[in-house]
């Protein structure tokens, strides 16, 4: 019996996008979710697709979608509060797994938790598998190939320029608050340590000027050790991965890191900075502005070096707006991993998951296009 995909959330903004991508592809996704009358709308627009009600909050509803080798994609957020059972699902069955994450959080806890689990049944999960963290993680390996032996730390650099108007849902922005003041992590001096987000600060050259960018955890700093530790570049130390989004503010974000761990340790203080975000989210409109999109061009750079700091390579990504190459790279893995599979168990990352060749192929096929 072939494996199915079944897609989980298609209702939402960045689900229904994906599963317009699949159909596009010739997949048939069986679409599950909360609501399956909306479910069913959308199925038929889609071409008849079949339909499964499904709820996060509900493990086993989860768990009976799926068996053994199925092909299981989540776009349900925020992750940190609606993820964990979906995943949970995937590793009791032995399934291949991929979401849309961009949580740091629950990134880590993909590796770091389910991933043991995961190698033990026999699934393969492969987090964060779109505008975070792909395009970034391919740009870094990029570099590193080229860089070769001599690289000791890779930087990378995610950016948006262009678009005026709100540029992300309500949902993306929903999941943004939720990690506000969660613990980060970097890769440094050879293994993967706590910090807050905004701890470093640093200006990349793109789209022809100097853009600055602020810390962050990704899946960058699992994966490309992994990569190093093939013999890629094995003197590897540090991996910096930085978020473009804030423009100038990124240096009031970088200042404001510095009161992260004292935030902590007064959680009133932490409730009401939460809150009072929430309230900003409550008033944006569920869907991103097209026109903002359609304008909008992203940028992923990636900068290897040699212990001395002396810059051995750089390799710069372009692609469309965070939406479309989200939608089109899950529907690429979903469908590679159906006809083929995916390279191991446990929790992956985008390159281990497919070979740098395929994945450089599949994300060509999602606009991602390496210009230098």
């Amino acid at each position: 019996m072939s494996s199915k995909i079944v897609l989980f959330g298609a209702t939402g903004y960045t689900g229904a996008r994906t599963a317009e991508a699949m159909t596009r592809r010739g997949l048939q996704p069986v679409l599950a979710g909360r609501d399956k009358a909306r479910l069913d709308t959308i199925a038929q627009r889609l071409g008849g697709l079949s339909t499964a009600r499904a709820d996060a909050t509900d493990p086993a509803s989860v768990r009976a979608l799926i068996d053994s080798g199925d092909v299981l994609v989540s776009t349900v957020g925020p992750f940190q509060k609606l993820g964990e059972a979906v995943v949970a699902a995937a590793v009791d069955a032995g399934a291949v797994y991929f979401d849309s994450t961009g949580e740091p959080p629950f990134v880590r806890r993909v590796f770091e938790h389910h991933g043991p689990a995961a190698a033990r049944t026999g699934a393969a999960l492969i987090t964060a598998f779109g505008n975070d963290y792909v395009p970034g993680t391919l740009a870094g390996a990029l570099a590193l190939t080229e860089a070769g032996v001599a690289a000791s730390s890779v930087h990378i650099g995610y950016f948006i320029t262009g678009g005026r108007g709100q540029g992300f849902s309500k949902g993306t922005l929903n999941s943004l608050v939720g990690v506000l003041l969660e613990p980060m992590y970097s890769w440094r001096d050879g293994a993967l340590v706590d910090e807050p987000a905004g701890r470093r600060y640093r200006t990349f050259q793109v789209a022809g000027r100097a853009r600055p960018g602020v810390s962050i955890g990704a899946t960058d700093q699992f994966a490309l050790p992994r990569l190093a530790a093939t013999g890629v570049a094995p003197r590897l130390r540090d991996v910096d991965t930085y978020l473009g989004w804030f423009g100038p503010a990124s240096r009031a974000v970088h200042l404001g890191s510095r009161g992260t761990p004292l935030l902590a340790k007064f959680p009133p203080a932490a409730r009401a900075l939460t809150a009072a975000a929430g309230k900003v989210v409550a008033r944006a409109s569920e869907e991103p502005s097209a026109a903002a999109l359609a304008s909008s061009t992203s940028y992923f750079v990636s900068e290897a070096y040699d212990a001395s700091g002396g810059l051995l390579s750089r390799v710069l990504l372009t692609a469309p707006d965070g939406y479309a190459i989200t939608a089109e790279l899950l529907a690429w893995g979903a469908g590679h991993a159906q006809e083929h599979g995916v390279i191991g168990s446990g929790a992956l990352d985008a390159v281990s998951a497919f070979g740098l060749d395929t994945l450089k192929k599949g994300a060509e096929q999602a606009n991602v296009v390496v210009q230098s």
